[in-house]
C-alpha cells in the first residue's frame, strides 16, 4: 500500500485496520467512525429516510473496543465524534454540535475526547445548518465544525483521521495549515476526498488560520 500524497496530505485507501500499525503516533487524532446505527435506512419522521445514500456495510457495523482503543492511542490527543456509542473513558471535555436541524433526528451529536478542558457546544444558525453543507457523504460534518475541533489543538501539527469519507477533516486541517493524514476504504469517497483537499490546497495561504 502506498499513500497519495498531496501537499502535505498523505491519503490512504484502505482499511484503518491494517494501515494504522504501519504508521507512527501522531499528534491528534479527529475523527467520526460508524456507529453502527444504520443510520442510512433509519426513520426520521414522515417516512423520510435519514440519507439517500446508497447502503455500505460500515453503515450498519461500528469499530469493536479493542479498535477503538487502537484509534486513540495512535495519537497524544483524540476527538472522536459518536463517542457516546462506544466505551471510552470518562472525560472532562465533551463537545457538542448542535445540528439545528429540521427533520426528527438527533438535535445534536457528542464527541469524546481526552483533553484537559471544559465541555464545549458548537451551534451554527438554522441557515447555516444542513441546508448549506454539499452532502457528499452521508455523515459528512460542516468544514466549520471540524475546523472548530482543530482549534483545540494548538499543538497538533499533524492530524489524523482513519475514517476519512469525503475528506472534510483534511480540508479544514489544509485551511489551518496543519499535516493531515486520512485513511478511507471506500473508494469513491477517497477520489472526492482526494479531490476536496487538492483544491484545499490550491488555495493555500488564503484560508490558513492561526489556531486558537
Amino acid at each position: 500500500m502506498k499513500p497519495v500524497v498531496i501537499g502535505n496530505a498523505e491519503l490512504w485507501l484502505g482499511d484503518c485496520r491494517d494501515i494504522l500499525p504501519t504508521l507512527g503516533k501522531v499528534d491528534a487524532v479527529v475523527t467520526d467512525p460508524p456507529y453502527g446505527i444504520d443510520v442510512g435506512n433509519m426513520a426520521m419522521g414522515a417516512g423520510k429516510k435519514a440519507t439517500s445514500f446508497e447502503k455500505f456495510a460500515w453503515d450498519e457495523s461500528a469499530p469493536s473496543e479493542d479498535e477503538i482503543s487502537q484509534i486513540i492511542n495512535c495519537a497524544e490527543s483524540a476527538i472522536l465524534w459518536g463517542g457516546n456509542y462506544f466505551a471510552v473513558k470518562p472525560s472532562r471535555c465533551w463537545l457538542s454540535w448542535d445540528k439545528v436541524q429540521e427533520f426528527s433526528g438527533a438535535d445534536f451529536e457528542l464527541a469524546w475526547t481526552n483533553l484537559d478542558k471544559p465541555s464545549k457546544a458548537f451551534r451554527m444558525s438554522r441557515v447555516e445548518a444542513y441546508g448549506s453543507v454539499e452532502r457528499l457523504h452521508p455523515t459528512q460534518k460542516p468544514i466549520a465544525l471540524m475546523k472548530w475541533c482543530i482549534s483545540f489543538l494548538p499543538a497538533a501539527q499533524t492530524i489524523l483521521d482513519p475514517f476519512m469519507g469525503s475528506g472534510t477533516t483534511g480540508v479544514a486541517a489544509v485551511q489551518m495549515g496543519r499535516k493531515f493524514i486520512g485513511i478511507e476504504r471506500e473508494e469513491r469517497y477517497f477520489e472526492i476526498a482526494c479531490k476536496r483537499i487538492e483544491q484545499a490546497q490550491r488555495q493555500g495561504d488564503l484560508f490558513i488560520e492561526t489556531a486558537a
